[in-house]
């Protein structure tokens, strides 16, 4: 049989004999989906991503119910948003499941059982691994859409020059064969997008309104009190405007800038009387103490807080400084200043979401590369270590001038010049 090649949003369907068949997307299009389920199984910048494609399909099927398929160490942060009607436990057990033991077989059991019992009419895939195109397939689903496998001609459409190590490593399209599962497949033209705008294709698929890029979502009150409680006992309170949160870790030992860089801009800060708070997971507790040890003054919550309490705080920050990881995207969700320093992963793909001034890196011929352990590095660590501390605190310098120069803006068109005051 002759190899079919997708045509821009046409996609490919399996019919009951196996043969392909093209079918436009306006089946997708005109029919009505009352049970739909996501999948996004992690990480908090991927989940991140996905919101303001939730929110566009949510708008579009307001009385649909919408399920999401995740690991439970991001379901805390989603399970609070309005779009969502269920979240599903994607079990820790199930991540071996290619592994043999009754345990892992019994958590995908139970799980797919779960999900059959919804009967969903639609599945959306943006994990795209052969674990979650199993999950889209035991749905039952009739409707599955997903990524199209990696193509060679979507290299050949970016005018940048990418490493070799990237195009091996780097996202590229649907993995370990998921694309099989999926009655329609998405391709892209180019890998030059962000990942949100990856996403956000899926909604032209479904005739989703483009209307504008929405990243809200919400944090409980009670995460909200927590958090404002944390400052009370650690800072005594502190006003918003003096509060700068930093995120010193990630997961990738590559994508860590120096602890020294860190505790120098931390430094900075606290001798300019702003209040520094380190921010991260209980795994980032002992780089964060490593900071705050060379920085006095810095508290570190690493640890300490849940993801929706990690968000109450970087949401009252007056900036945040970050590797690339989760709470550079939670501060571009929540619309704060960041200051972002990034070594082996490309800025333009999964970096701080249309904020190319954010962004430092040392601009190097073998970035990106996408390594992410040192001992893979043969230029030991240049990207990181050629951005320096002086770098990194100009750079806060600027953000924070132009945040309050905005600011004076905004306070001057709501209330006249600024120092009359404000009525009412």
């Amino acid at each position: 049989m002759a190899k079919l090649k997708p045509l821009g949003l046409w996609s490919l369907c399996v019919a009951n004999g196996g043969a392909l068949l093209i079918a436009d997307i306006a089946d997708l299009r005109n029919r009505e989906s009352s049970r739909i389920l996501l999948i996004k199984l992690s990480a908090v910048g991927d989940v991140v991503h996905t919101f303001p494609f939730l929110n566009r399909l949510r708008r579009q099927y307001p009385a649909a119910r919408i399920d999401w398929v995740l690991k439970p160490a991001i379901a805390e942060l989603v399970r609070h948003h309005p779009a969502i009607d269920n979240v599903v436990l994607y079990p820790h057990q199930a991540s071996h499941g290619l592994r043999p033991g009754w345990q892992a077989l019994a958590a995908g059991t139970s799980l797919i059982a779960e999900l059959r019992s919804v009967r969903y009419e639609l599945v959306i895939d943006l994990h795209g691994q052969l674990r979650t195109a199993i999950l889209a397939l035991a749905t039952g689903a009739p409707k599955r859409i997903g990524f199209d496998r990696p193509r060679a001609e979507v290299w050949r459409a970016s005018e940048r020059k990418i490493p070799p190590p990237a195009r091996k490593h780097a996202w590229q399209g649907a993995r370990e064969g998921s694309w099989l599962a999926y009655t329609h497949r998405l391709s892209i033209p180019t890998l030059d997008m962000h990942a949100v705008d990856r996403y956000l294709r899926f909604g032209m698929m479904l005739g989703l309104a483009e209307d504008g890029v929405d990243f809200s979502f919400a944090i409980p009150d009670s995460s909200v009190a927590r958090a404002d409680r944390l400052l009370r006992e650690y800072v005594g309170g502190v006003d918003d405007s003096r509060l700068t949160v930093i995120a010193p870790g990630t997961i990738w030992e590559t994508k860590h800038w120096s602890t020294e860089g860190f505790a120098q801009v931390a430094r900075h800060l606290i001798r300019n009387n702003l209040i520094v708070v380190l921010i991260g997971s209980s795994s980032e507790r002992a780089v964060c103490q490593q900071v705050a040890s060379a920085a006095p003054g810095a508290v570190n919550l690493a640890g300490v807080t849940t993801l929706s309490e990690l968000a109450a705080l970087i949401r009252r920050a007056a900036i945040c400084i970050t590797n690339d990881s989760g709470p550079m995207h939670l501060a571009v969700a929540l619309n704060r200043p960041v200051v972002s320093i990034f070594g082996p992963t490309d800025s333009l793909w999964i970096g701080p979401y249309r904020r190319a001034n954010s962004v430092l890196s040392a601009a190097l011929a073998c970035a990106p590369c996408y390594l992410r352990r040192l001992s893979q590095c043969p230029h030991h660590h240049a990207c990181m270590r050629g951005i320096s501390a002086e770098a990194v605190i100009e750079r806060i310098e600027a953000t924070l001038a132009n945040e309050n120069g905005r600011t004076a803006a905004s306070l001057e068109r709501e209330c006249g010049p600024v120092g009359a005051g404000c009525l009412g």
